[in-house]
C-alpha cells in the first residue's frame, strides 16, 4: 500500500515539474490565435454550405428530369 502513496506522489510532483516548463501564449498572441481559429471555422462553415447548396440543386436537377 505505501508504495502506491509514494507511486502518486511522485506522479503528481512530476506533474508540478511538466507544468513550470509550460511557456504561455501572452494575451495578444492568444487574441490572434482565437482570430484565427474564428476565422477558420467561419470560412469552414460558409465553403461546406456553398458546396452543400450546390450539390442539392445538382440533385434537384438531376432528379426532376
Amino acid at each position: 500500500m505505501s508504495g502506491i502513496i509514494k507511486g502518486t506522489g511522485k506522479f503528481f510532483r512530476s506533474i508540478i515539474t511538466e507544468t513550470k516548463k509550460i511557456s504561455w501564449p501572452t494575451r495578444i498572441e492568444l487574441f490572434k490565435y482565437t482570430v484565427t481559429v474564428i476565422v477558420t471555422v467561419v470560412f469552414l462553415s460558409v465553403f461546406f454550405v456553398v458546396v452543400d447548396l450546390g450539390i442539392s440543386q445538382l440533385m434537384h436537377l438531376i432528379t426532376n428530369r
